[in-house]
């Protein structure tokens, strides 16, 4: 694996080799093949895959019949589509019906830039959150994904995986164990936690580095895996820190920011949290990453310039 990679391509890597492996998994586009970089899977295994066109709320009732016909599911197409126009069907044919579908949200957060909001995915971890019984994770880096998807596959029930739209560097060895619900720490400090969610985390990395040449030791946690979620060790993490700062290209309700002040205040923490992604009742700007993340305060010196700022006890 290279040490930069498009998250598509990984999921459409893991596809083929889950076949190969006698998965009977079936992938549903809506007129996405070239969103999901599907063409190798396409050329591998051509009767598999099936393309409903233009129409989510088919797409996924579509996955969820196939999967109560005894296939794995997998959805593969725009999460603000997949989120937004079929939310009754994620909520009925896949959650309440439990049924076998793996729900891939490509190009989530502000991945689609320029196309603005009708194409940004700033909600979808709290729209899901609000579901029951569904997994959800939004991994960080290729190596990271390609183990969560190799287990989502494996694993009975439905199952919610957020995916970059850029390429993303390796944060994790080869070696990498995924376990659900586990906390992943990436980077121990004792100054401030930067607690960061999908490939945010990469931020989180890179502030955490402008910290310490200021003398401030950073915590990195990502968190990976919303769904389960082993929330007492997330705690455990945070207890003996003061300050505390959320990381996410995704509204501040409902997503990392909020499951972080969930377990903050459920254990009595003292601990100051700012959370740091799109403000509250706000649409990310029509605009590239750099300029996106500049502006929301979601880049390197973004997150930085608040822990500082947290540590001298200024309001942010």
């Amino acid at each position: 694996m290279s040490n930069a990679e498009h998250l598509a391509t990984v999921m459409v890597d893991a596809f083929i080799d889950a076949v190969n492996s006698g998965i009977d998994l079936v992938p549903v586009v809506a007129d996405s093949t070239s969103t999901a970089k599907i063409s190798p899977f396409i050329k591998a295994f051509p009767d598999r895959l099936i393309n409903v066109g233009i129409a989510e709320q088919t797409l996924v009732g579509t996955a969820a019949g196939l999967a109560l016909g005894g296939k794995v599911a997998a959805t593969c197409n725009a999460a603000p589509f997949l989120i937004s126009r079929a939310n009754e069907q994620v909520k009925v044919d896949v959650c309440y019906n439990n049924t076998n579908v793996k729900l891939f949200g490509l190009n989530a957060g502000a991945s689609y830039g320029p196309l603005a909001s009708t194409h940004h995915s700033t909600d979808d971890i709290a729209i899901m959150r609000g579901f029951g019984n569904i997994e959800i994770y939004a991994p960080s880096c290729p190596i990271e994904c390609r183990k969560i998807i190799d287990y989502a596959l494996r694993h009975e029930g439905p199952v919610y995986i957020r995916l970059d739209g850029k390429a993303l560097p390796a944060l994790h060895a080869d070696d990498y164990e995924f376990v659900p619900g586990k906390i992943d720490r990436l980077r121990e400090g004792k100054d401030v936690a930067l607690v960061a969610l999908g490939s945010a985390v990469h931020e989180a990395v890179d502030a955490a580095e402008l910290l310490n040449a200021n003398g401030i030791s950073a915590t990195v946690i990502s968190v990976s895996s919303i769904r389960p979620c082993d929330t007492h060790a997330l705690y455990q993490q945070l207890k003996e820190i003061p300050y505390v700062v959320s990381v996410e290209e995704h509204n501040i309700n409902g997503g990392v920011g909020s499951l972080v002040a969930e377990v903050l205040s459920e254990n009595g923490s003292g601990a100051r949290l700012k959370r740091l992604g799109l403000p509250d009742g706000q649409y990310a700007i029509a605009g590239d990453r750099a300029t996106t993340r500049d502006r929301l305060g979601i880049d390197a010196k973004g997150v930085a310039r608040t822990a500082q700022a947290l540590i001298r006890g200024e309001q942010v």
